[in-house]
């Protein structure tokens, strides 16, 4: 009977360290070096080409971003955790129930094969545009960016809209030769691609990978961006660095589907 007591003592002196292991969350996923977390624990959608107030003719490429490690992923493979498909809101507001499917219309444009753009085609006049975030089902999720107003004061009919679109990636808030402070945001930008996690084995999708070269010689870090992440924060020691980003084909590995881009930086 005493042992009976001394085990049951020792079981119950042992249970709160078992029940919090089992309930402790999965180890986050390591960073790089030199990548540091999201600035802010709430992510939001946000536009890479256009601002507040901005006056514009159509037809208009407009470019999408997406913040704090999320991905896009698109729609015929469903992905759980992080990740979704941008939706384009024309002068409407944010849905007032987030478990109501999006509707499909003028005024919520859709782009659920992980495209991160679309061609405006606006008419003259005033409109408020927003990027909101959804999954699969067209269910929202609360990753969404601020509204913006815009003035499109021409349209003009003689320029193909197909013409604004072409396979490339870019850096869109990086200019060659710029010095920055660390930690900084690198945004990655795919036109005329689609971007998916690998995960999901999409036909014609790819993701991003970034290497950063010092150019003293030092060793490159090469950051893969597999769940459909379009951007990486950074702060590498103060010195000259070559940003290298390149889109891998998600069904090939090894392959890309576009051309490299590459821009020097001064890191300070």
């Amino acid at each position: 009977m005493a042992l009976k007591h001394t085990l049951a003592a020792g079981l119950a002196a042992l249970c709160p360290l078992i029940c919090l292991a089992q309930a402790a969350p999965a180890p986050a996923q390591a960073l790089y070096p030199w990548q540091v977390g999201p600035s802010r624990s709430t992510a939001e959608a946000y536009f890479t080409n256009l601002q507040n107030g901005a006056k514009i003719e159509t037809p208009f490429r407009l470019a999408f971003g997406l913040s704090s490690g999320w991905g896009l992923a698109p729609i015929s493979a469903p992905q759980a955790g992080k990740s979704g498909h941008h939706h384009l809101l024309i002068n409407r507001e944010l849905p007032l129930d987030f478990k109501k499917a999006l509707p499909f219309d003028d005024q919520y444009m859709h782009f659920g094969k992980g495209q991160m753009e679309t061609v405006l085609m606006l008419e003259p006049g005033t409109y408020t545009l927003r990027l909101l975030l959804a999954d699969d089902k067209h269910l929202p999720h609360f990753v969404y960016s601020k509204p913006l107003k815009i003035t499109v004061t021409r349209k003009n009919k003689d320029i193909d809209p197909k013409s604004l679109i072409s396979k490339e990636i870019s850096f869109p808030n990086i200019a060659p030769d710029a010095r920055l402070k660390p930690p900084f945001t690198v945004q990655f930008q795919a036109s005329g691609l689609n971007v998916a996690h690998v995960s999901q084995q999409q036909k014609d999708t790819g993701h991003f990978r970034l290497t950063v070269t010092p150019k003293n010689g030092g060793k490159p870090v090469e950051m893969d961006f597999p769940n459909g992440q379009t951007e990486t924060r950074l702060a590498p020691p103060a010195g000259a660095y070559v940003l290298k980003l390149d889109f891998m084909d998600n069904m090939n590995m090894g392959k890309t589907l576009a051309d490299p881009v590459s821009t020097p930086v001064r890191v300070e």
